[in-house]
Parts: structure tokens; C-alpha cells; sequence
């Protein structure tokens, strides 16, 4: 066998030249031929064949994928109301009471596991509702989830999706759900209450109610292989329909005292602090307080530090932090 052809088809093969590689096969056979070596030539065609017959199907189905859609917009204006959020941006942190930490692990596990549950005709959660008070980390949530499953986050724009015109904003909606469908995400509807009031305020000329049995159907009928996550601060104005087409509903409370103490060591880790500056009565004082807040005392307390040339943060600069916290409005 010719050397010189042996090593070009290496070299073929390693720089992944199929082309390269598929005429210097049929140049080897041609000279096996030559030599009078009839059955192996015979051979070497047989596994030329077959390896073109297996590339064939993959060929044909990389054909068929459709391509990506752009994102949906608004028809009057052209307006994109879904705000995509790369992953590298997503916030993942997050401190919880451990029975709520549980119910975010269970989706993100069933989600990983969704090809496994499929064979018994199990799905994973998809549709998830998120409630609390303002500031305790719904959207943190929401993000935590698209960063755990891999998704990239598609945040609905009410700004942009509501419309004056009669019919539009329904309209809006179902193409927000459909492109979801096409390019798996977590589609997230920040503040749905927005959009799903419930149907019996009547201050509103049919249009409420239309929205709002869209949304339902929406919600019954997805079937994208991703998420959607809503969130929302006054659950009580939800129309009550609303919550049985979620497969997980979550209640993101506000940090108790034990979550309060992981919530300001988190955030001062990345600063020298005074050993033992976070205690619980220090804690104590914040309790009732939405998380953010309680990250916003310990990022004050962290830049009075590095504003006041110190070479950590302190005790000091952490309750005045706290104090100033407590007396805004």
C-alpha cells in the first residue's frame, strides 16, 4: 500500500477534510485494484459505501432544521418585546428558607431529567409561578431557574407588548408564546398580574377578559421544550384560573433571621470583614425587610468601608448602614 497516500489520508482525516478523505480512499482502492488485490479493494469500496449511506440520513435531517426565528415584535412600531438575557448575566445566588430551596431544585432537576421522565410518559415541570412581596427575589428566582437549566431568558416587555389598539395585545402574546415554542427559553412574564387580572374588576370593556383567557389557553397549551415563569407581587388580583394552569406555584418570602445572617456574609465575602461582624441580634434588625434590602445595607456597609481607607469592613460600618436603611420611608 502506498505510503505517501496513507499519509495524506491521515492528514485528511485529522483536519476533518471528508472530501479530501473520500477521494483518497477511492485512490487507494484504485491502486489495490491495480496490484491485483481484488477482494480487499472489494472490501475498502464496501466500507466507503456504508460510511456515505450513514452520513446521508444525518445530512437530511440537518436540512429540515428550521431556522431560528427572530424574535417577536411589535407590528405597529417594530418594537421587540422580549428583552433576551444573556446567560453570563443571569444572577444564580440566591438564600432561602431550605422547604423553598427544595422546590427550586426539584424543578431544575426535573427539568435535566425531562428526556428520562418522557420514557414513562412523565413531564417536567415547565409552567412556574412566582409570588411574594416586592424585593424578595422573584425575579432573582426566575433567573436562578434559566441559569440552572442551561436556558437563555426571554423576559417579556409589558411596556412594548400593550397596546392601545383593540386585540393587539392578545395577539402580542401568542406570538411571545410562540416564538418560545420554536427557540426553547424560559420566557419570563415579569409582574403577569399586568396582564391576568382577574376577570370579574368589569372596569375594563372586554378587553381584560379576552387577554386573560388567552393567557389561560396559552399557558394550558405549552408544549415548548423550555420554561415560563411568571412572577407576581399581588397574587390576590390574579384571576383564580390563573394558578391552576401553573405546574409549581412558589411563595418567595422574605428572608428570616437565620437567611438575613447568609445574605449579608454572601455579600461581604468578597471584602476583609471584622471576625464575627454578622450576628444574629445584628440580623435581628433587619428581619421583615425584602432581601434586596438587606443587600443593599451590606453593599452601603462595604463601600463605607472603601470609602473611609480601611482595610475591612466593620461593625460599626455595618450597623450604620443598617441604621440608615431603617430610616428611609
Amino acid at each position: 500500500m502506498d505510503a505517501a497516500l496513507l499519509k495524506r489520508l491521515f492528514t485528511a482525516i485529522h483536519r476533518g477534510d471528508d472530501a479530501a478523505a473520500t477521494a483518497l480512499c477511492g485512490k487507494i482502492v484504485a491502486a489495490e485494484k491495480k496490484h491485483g488485490h481484488g477482494r480487499l479493494a472489494k472490501d475498502l469500496e464496501d466500507i466507503v459505501s456504508r460510511a456515505k449511506a450513514a452520513r446521508q440520513p444525518a445530512a437530511d435531517a440537518s436540512s429540515q432544521v428550521p431556522a431560528l426565528q427572530p424574535l417577536p415584535t411589535a407590528r405597529r412600531d417594530a418594537a421587540s418585546f422580549v428583552q433576551v438575557i444573556p446567560h453570563e448575566r443571569l444572577r444564580h445566588q440566591m438564600i432561602l428558607p431550605e422547604v423553598v430551596e427544595q422546590r427550586f431544585i426539584r424543578i431544575e432537576k426535573e427539568f435535566s431529567a425531562r428526556a428520562r421522565l418522557s420514557t414513562h410518559g412523565l413531564e417536567p415541570r415547565r409552567r412556574i409561578l412566582l409570588h411574594g412581596p416586592p424585593g424578595c427575589g422573584k425575579s432573582l428566582g426566575a433567573e436562578r431557574l434559566a441559569w440552572a437549566t442551561g436556558l437563555p431568558m426571554h423576559k417579556v416587555r409589558f411596556d412594548t407588548l400593550i397596546s392601545s389598539y383593540f386585540g393587539e395585545t392578545a395577539a402580542n402574546l401568542h406570538r411571545a408564546f410562540e416564538a418560545a415554542e420554536q427557540r426553547p427559553c424560559a420566557l419570563f412574564l415579569d409582574e403577569c398580574d399586568t396582564i391576568a387580572r382577574s376577570r370579574i374588576e368589569g372596569n375594563d370593556v372586554g378587553e381584560v377578559p379576552r387577554i386573560v383567557n388567552m393567557l389561560l389557553q396559552l399557558l394550558e397549551d405549552f408544549r415548548g421544550d423550555g420554561l415560563v415563569i411568571a412572577a407576581t407581587n399581588i397574587e390576590d388580583a390574579l384571576d383564580h384560573a390563573m394558578f391552576r394552569r401553573f405546574d409549581e406555584v412558589i411563595e418567595v418570602p422574605r428572608p428570616g433571621k437565620a437567611e438575613i445572617v447568609k445574605l449579608l456574609r454572601l455579600t461581604l465575602s468578597s471584602l476583609g470583614t471584622e471576625r464575627g461582624i454578622v450576628t444574629e441580634p445584628l440580623a435581628a434588625r433587619l428581619v421583615g425587610q425584602p432581601g434586596s434590602e438587606v443587600v443593599k445595607a451590606a453593599r452601603n456597609a462595604a463601600k463605607r468601608s472603601v470609602l473611609g481607607n480601611r482595610e475591612c469592613v466593620t461593625r460599626a460600618d455595618l450597623e450604620a448602614a443598617i441604621s440608615e436603611l431603617r430610616q428611609q420611608p
